[in-house]
């Protein structure tokens, strides 16, 4: 399990379907380290903290092998690490591996599991597809949300620690599936 790439990004306003949206979506990578702070990564913000960041949102982590799915999905498409705007890009992780509630220690932090990532209009925004907030609740790679317990410096080649892991926590699949189910 390791952290592969970290980005972060400042909200701008871009135009799509007729109207001016500001997002946070649109994320680059780091070089080298940030500090992990309780509502963001150093240079990172979020444009609707009505949905986006505060303490339960504060890193959003999607895994790299997820990249491949989408690849075939959108031919023709770049995906560089962050087109989902994510902050962390990750190996060895997934949906069904983690629960909500488990905590890593990553890099000189310590974060945990709060939440699956769920699709809203700007992921159609980002890739100028209307259609692309469908097609990720579908393929369920949703990705999930870290609140930072301990700051620390975290950089793209850290590993993950498991520090606290319970089977009986439902798994962020498990509770991604629950929420659409209701």
């Amino acid at each position: 399990m390791k952290l592969v790439s970290v980005q972060v990004g400042r909200p701008r306003t871009v135009r799509w379907r007729g109207k001016s949206i500001t997002t946070g979506i649109y994320k680059k990578p780091v070089t080298g380290r940030i500090m992990a702070r309780h509502f963001n990564l150093e240079g990172d913000q979020q444009a609707d903290l009505t949905v986006h960041g505060g303490r339960d949102k504060a890193v959003y982590v999607y895994p790299s092998e997820h990249y491949a799915f989408w690849q075939k999905e959108l031919p023709g498409t770049q995906l560089p690490y962050g087109s989902f705007g994510e902050n962390f890009t990750t190996e060895g992780l997934d949906e069904q591996s983690v629960h909500i509630g488990d905590r890593f220690r990553i890099g000189g932090a310590v974060m945990e599991v709060t939440q699956p990532r769920l699709p809203c209009y700007k992921l159609g925004l980002r890739f100028r597809r209307p259609d692309m907030p469908k097609r990720f609740h579908v393929s369920g790679r949703c990705g999930f949300y870290l609140a930072v317990i301990e700051e620390g410096e975290v950089g793209a080649g850290d590993g993950w620690e498991r520090l606290a892991h319970d089977d009986r926590e439902m798994s962020v699949s498990e509770s991604y599936r629950s929420v659409f189910e209701n």
